[in-house]
């Protein structure tokens, strides 16, 4: 078998017999990879191109819900992933890492749209003057690259490597082409058939590369971005390519590293910090077989704890069954092939030049299930280094498989120097219970690392562990671990993004950035803006309100209302040596009033209150001074319905207090949820009369196979339903679905074409009830004033829905105003 490749919109072979595959546990050949033949500056051109241009025009919440909807795709197939994925050797608790964990990457990146405007393109940080007068100023935004992001992965995480990287770079609106290490590219190249099958992503937004290419870096251009993750001397040499210096490419570099883990002088054996140690070191040995590039490889321990570290570690490592990972009772499965085991056993031949080798062995084991000669197996390995001060290959050498070594120290001095010995890592952590002493490591060794671990008792329970990197936190490290730098939320997604400043008026910034600024030209509206429904508020829409006098009686009554008498509000004879010169007005009375001026009474789209940012009062106003306020909309931001709950938006809400001689004296930004467009027809009887009056007998569907009077009829039947005159059946949705599947009710998504009728409906649409479609027509309307009555003697009734369950009366509006519309859509009367 010779793997494909996925490039300009085909699934396409390289030829020649390229890379060789392994089953790591069987040592049987699983095919070739190889990419030679193929074109691969048209691919590149393509990602920039086709996939590239869709990716940019999509908006963050777009492409938010794009990778949350790859996500729950991919989970309900994962499957299928883990039986291909021991043939790496990895057990199931390893491929759940690489696997969920890299759909986990999709879910998380998804989740930070909620953090970015609704647009392409990113706002950054705050607005700057730079003017007197406030006429000139400038901000910072963020839009998309216009090249492609090119991935160069490692082997041992096949799945996670892609999606880790690829999550970051769609959210930002890049392409991407993704060349996997060719030992473990059939797991990849699996998951890229399905996500290429759901046709969730716009084409040419994912290509993959099966097999080995050294001209991957040859045509790349300054609007890309190439990332690697393997060996520090494969990554040195990719990033001297004189091409990425010609063009100014950036390049990330995540490299293998000497990890440590050092143990705190006070947890002693016998201490959870002890044990949690001596724990997460063996799992971090075993977990992948040690072939992570977050393994702990040097384990840093108190010079009087070696022996007692020694003892538990081989205790634990004892505990460890090595074999066939799709066996429960194994533990440790098998190394990715024959050659990467003689490679970790050539290193640790290096390292016991100076080395003991305290637990193991470099021979041939017994695996359960499997035949060890045959497959790439090897046992966990634990070395001890006396003198790592004189003896630096501990610091230099890195056996990647299951192999650590452990090192003393004197003080917590030393334990900081032997951490930076070695020349850059992507973690360290650190098992203390003395905050104190965390302290001292942490800020010592952050110099030398891209994310530290305090491990203690009290966040045990909870904690990830040393060698998971998260989506949210930054992951990479200066030095030997390639001086770059993946995820970290917000963070990696600028990466993909070119920053650019721009200047101008604050309404042309306003425009440009779709956030009001200070200064800004306002757009007067014709009624209130807390009227409009949020699709319809614009940035820069603005009220001026009526005025309001101050009072010594609303000062006194705040006063006692909110228990708030500081001398500055209620003793007018404590005012002497201080700031204010009569009787002041409390801040949060001026922004209580401001909001009795600016609030619209009456029932609309503002659902909520949803909160109060950068308030600041700027000079106080006193008793007798008149305020009056301008409103303006400061910025939209979109959001998902939640439950039971109408969809919306947030807006913000510039808020100015200005007193008697337009000085402004208080400022706030208000946070309102705003109820978005309902787009479908309203339902009552007037106006089902008035679409039912257009359908006739010749009336054929859009969809489906339908009569016109089949299609009433089935109106009337859940009328009847819903006024209780018709329960006798069973609600058919699964009890543990129905709460969500009753949720989708609030949406505003229109139910499914096609949709499978409960099966009580499916007998009765087959047959007609009445003789023709006007005396169905008649009974639609007389089981519409039932309905009607049915809830107005019982408004706190609830009926059952075979489909939703049991539905108040607002459910039950709901629930018709989707259906109605659905089948007058399908009948084309709408």
């Amino acid at each position: 078998m010779i793997l494909q490749s996925y490039i300009n919109g085909q699934w396409t072979q390289g030829t020649g017999k390229g890379s060789p595959m392994f089953d790591a546990v069987t040592g049987e050949t699983i095919g070739f990879a190889t990419t030679e033949g193929l074109d691969i500056p048209s691919a590149l051109a393509y990602g920039r191109t086709k996939g590239g241009e869709k990716l940019r025009k999509m908006t963050f919440q777009e492409r938010g819900n794009m990778l949350k909807t790859l996500a729950l795709y991919l989970n309900k197939r994962k499957e299928q992933f883990y039986e291909i994925s021991y043939k790496t050797g990895a057990t199931r608790v390893d491929s759940w890492i690489d696997i969920e964990g890299g759909f986990g990457n999709l879910f998380a990146n998804a989740s930070l749209r909620k953090l970015f405007p609704n647009q392409p393109y990113h706002v950054e940080g705050d607005p700057i003057d730079l003017s007197r007068g406030g006429r000139f100023m400038a901000h910072h935004i963020l839009v998309p690259k216009r090249g492609v992001a090119v991935h160069i992965n490692a082997f041992n995480f096949p799945v996670w490597g892609m999606l880790e990287k690829c999550a970051v770079n769609w959210m930002a609106g890049m392409a991407a082409v993704v060349l996997p290490a060719p030992q473990t590219s059939y797991l990849t190249e699996a998951v890229v058939r399905v996500i290429i099958d759901s046709g969730i992503l716009p084409e040419g937004a994912l290509q993959l590369l099966s097999g080995m290419t050294k001209n991957i870096l040859d045509t790349v251009e300054s609007q890309d971005v190439v990332t690697f993750t393997g060996s520090a001397h494969t990554g040195r040499m990719l990033k001297a390519h004189p091409r990425l210096t010609q063009e100014s490419v950036p390049f990330t570099m995540e490299a293998d590293s000497l990890n440590c883990s050092v143990l705190g002088e006070d947890a002693v054996p016998g201490t959870p910090e002890f044990d949690l140690f001596v724990k997460e070191v063996r799992k971090e040995m075993t977990v992948k077989t040690g072939q992570k590039c977050t393994a702990i490889r040097r384990i840093i321990v108190p010079q009087n704890l070696v022996e007692d570290v020694q003892i538990a570690l081989g205790k634990q490592l004892a505990k460890v069954t090595i074999g066939d990972p799709r066996l429960k009772e194994v533990r440790m499965g098998a190394l990715i092939n024959k050659a990467q085991v003689q490679f970790v056993k050539d290193q640790v031949s290096k390292l016991i030049q100076t080395a003991d080798m305290v637990y193991g062995s470099l021979d041939n084991i017994d695996a359960v299930g499997a035949d060890g000669e045959k497959g790439a197996f090897l046992s966990p390995i634990l070395l001890r280094e006396n003198n790592p001060f004189k003896n630096t290959a501990v610091h230099e050498i890195e056996a990647f498989g299951p192999v650590s070594t452990i090192m003393p120290y004197k003080n917590m001095d030393e334990a900081i120097e032997l951490a930076q010995m070695g020349k850059g890592s992507l973690v360290s952590s650190i098992f203390t219970n003395d905050d104190k002493r965390a302290k001292e490591y942490v800020i010592g060794a952050a110099s030398h690392h891209g994310r530290i671990l305090v491990g203690n008792r009290d966040m045990a329970k909870q904690s990830t562990g040393h060698g998971s990197p998260l989506p949210m936190l930054v992951h990479g490290g200066p030095g030997r671990a390639g001086g770059g730098e993946e995820m970290g939320g917000m963070r990696g997604i600028k990466h993909y993004m070119q920053r650019c400043a721009i200047q101008g008026s604050p309404t042309t910034i306003t425009e440009v950035t779709g956030i009001y600024q200070a200064n800004a030209e306002y757009k007067e509206t014709e009624k209130h803006p807390f009227a409009y429904h949020w699709e319809d508020i614009e940035a820069g829409m603005s009220l001026k309100t009526h005025k309001r006098t101050v009072t010594d009686t609303d000062i006194i009554n705040f006063a006692n209302l909110t228990w708030d008498h500081f001398y500055a509000h209620t003793d007018i004879t404590s005012l002497e040596g201080s700031i204010f010169e009569k009787r002041t007005a409390h801040g949060y009375f001026i922004i209580a009033a401001a909001a009795g001026l600016f609030v619209y009474p009456n029932k609309g789209p503002v659902a909520a209150n949803y909160g109060l940012e950068d308030c600041r009062f700027l000079r106080p106003i006193y008793h007798n001074d008149t305020i009056h306020v301008r409103l303006t909309c400061k910025e939209k931001i979109d959001r998902d319905s939640r439950g039971k709950e109408l969809p919306s938006g947030i807006v913000k809400w510039f808020v100015e207090v200005f007193d008697q001689e337009d000085e402004l004296v208080a400022i706030a930004t208000i946070l309102t949820m705003v109820q978005k467009i309902n787009r479908f027809k309203t339902i009552d009887k007037k106006s089902i009369q008035n679409y039912l009056s257009k359908l006739t007998e010749d009336t054929k569907p859009v969809w489906g196979n339908m009569s016109s009077q089949q299609m009433v009829e089935h109106l009337e039947y859940t009328l009847k339903v819903a006024s209780g005159e018709i329960q006798d059946f069973e609600i058919e949705t699964p009890e543990k679905y129905l709460e969500k599947v009753q949720d989708s009710l609030y949406t505003h998504d229109k139910m499914p074409r096609n949709f499978d009728a409960p099966k009580l409906l499916e007998k009765l649409i087959s047959e007609a009830r009445y003789e023709n479609l006007a005396e169905a027509k008649h009974k639609l309307l007389e089981a519409y004033d039932a309905y009607e009555l049915y809830f107005k003697e019982n408004p706190k009734a609830t009926t059952k829905n075979a489909v939703f369950g049991s539905l108040d009366k607002f459910e039950w509006s709901l629930m018709h105003t989707k259906h109605f519309n659905h089948h007058f859509e399908q009948f084309n009367l709408l």
